[in-house]
């Protein structure tokens, strides 16, 4: 193999934007350098937050970036959502120094999604090597690629990275001409029960969608305090600051759709997507005012509507939820890597790995017989 030579970048934003999204491409946009660009300079996802920005670089033959992996230090475990804590304990327990450790992911953001960012396929294994060697070099305790593209978990289990599996649900555009058309799908019951929820969740609200030019900041306003609100229950305390927004509305407002439910012309809940190539990913929500089912309506039902009328083919709402089901969002995997260089570490991983896949595979059959659609 020829020699390569890697570097670390200062931050996402150090990387020439064109020279970024040669090798992130353009369907997913949160691997965009926009959207993570505004992650840094919102202060997000900065060192003060536990996420210092490490972009690991490869350059081609021409000098440009040929592959890049959205790296960060961490000192937590916070906003990943493929959960480490137990590991993190028992290494504290053993003697060990879990944090920093080195996470290669977009930030509070469980979206699958390429992980090697490869404008050339070529260097994807001297990326690979480069995040290990970042590792060792400075004496980490581990690497860890979550929601990796499916595609790529190849590269990573040839290069002895332990794998991990886990679920998430997502709902699937089979050609269907509107709502209804995808009702039909279902069984009656489950028919009934949706067209129940939608009426009672949107008596005497108005439904919004707005995107691009549309979004103002009174729009950003509201979802404000509806992101708040959430990420106080959830989290203790929101990841995104409120900078986050007004710039994403400014650099890729026509990547967003914002669903807004208004009482009297008053906003009181919202759901914030973003549209890729052929997905819309549901991202947060929030609201003001408890309505029974209305979290339903504005993060599922309008985002299939939305995929839908837009010719779509995915609806991905985000992580966990086995209330999706009924909904008709259906089980799949997602997978993570881990690189572990303690070797005594690694086994005590591996075999809990192996256990948990089990249980996951298992998990996965059952929820798979529970959807809501027609039996054939």
């Amino acid at each position: 193999m020829t020699a390569v030579t890697a570097r670390i970048a200062h931050g996402v934003a150090a990387i020439a934007p064109a020279d970024w999204d040669a090798c992130a491409g353009a369907g997913n946009p949160f691997l965009s350098h926009a959207f993570l660009s505004i992650l840094e300079e919102s202060g997000s996802a900065v060192a003060q937050t536990g996420w210092q920005p490490i972009p690991i670089v490869v350059d081609a033959a021409d000098g440009a970036p040929g592959a890049i992996a959205p790296a960060y230090a961490k000192s937590h475990s916070q906003g990943e959502y493929v959960f480490d804590h137990g590991w993190a304990d028992a290494w504290e327990r053993a003697g060990g120094h879990y944090y920093p450790k080195l996470q290669v992911a977009v930030p509070f953001t469980p979206v699958p999604g390429p992980r090697l960012l490869l404008r050339d396929p070529a260097l994807a294994a001297p990326l690979i090597a480069a995040v290990e060697a970042v590792t060792d070099q400075h004496g980490l305790s581990s690497a860890h690629a979550t929601f990796i593209d499916p595609d790529q978990l190849p590269l990573f289990e040839a290069a002895g990275w332990l794998i991990r599996a886990g679920t998430q649900f997502h709902w699937r555009n089979q050609g269907y001409a509107g709502f209804d058309d995808f009702l039909g799908c279902l069984a009656s019951r489950k028919r009934k029960a949706i067209r129940k929820e939608r009426a009672a969740a949107v008596e005497g609200l108005t439904i919004r969608h707005v995107t691009g030019a549309e979004i103002s900041e009174a729009d950003w306003d509201a979802f404000w305090i509806f992101y708040q609100d959430t990420g106080a229950r959830k989290w203790g305390r929101p990841y995104l600051t409120r900078d986050f927004f007004s710039l994403l509305g400014e650099r890729m407002a026509d990547s967003v759709l914002l669903i807004l439910a208004e009482r009297d012309g008053a906003p009181i809940a919202g759901a914030l997507n973003l549209i890729g190539g052929d997905t819309l990913y549901g991202r947060y929500w929030g609201c003001i005012e408890d309505v029974p089912f209305l979290h339903f309506e504005l993060c599922y039902y309008q985002a299939i509507d939305a995929a839908i009328a837009r010719g779509l083919a995915t609806v991905e709402a985000g992580a966990q939820g086995e209330h999706k089901l009924a909904r008709g969002y259906v089980p799949i995997t997602t997978w993570s890597a881990h690189y572990i260089p303690d070797p005594n570490f690694r086994r005590a991983i591996e075999g809990f790995l192996q256990r948990e896949r089990e249980a996951v595979e298992s998990d996965q059959d059952y929820l798979g017989a529970l959807t809501p659609f027609r039996k054939t």
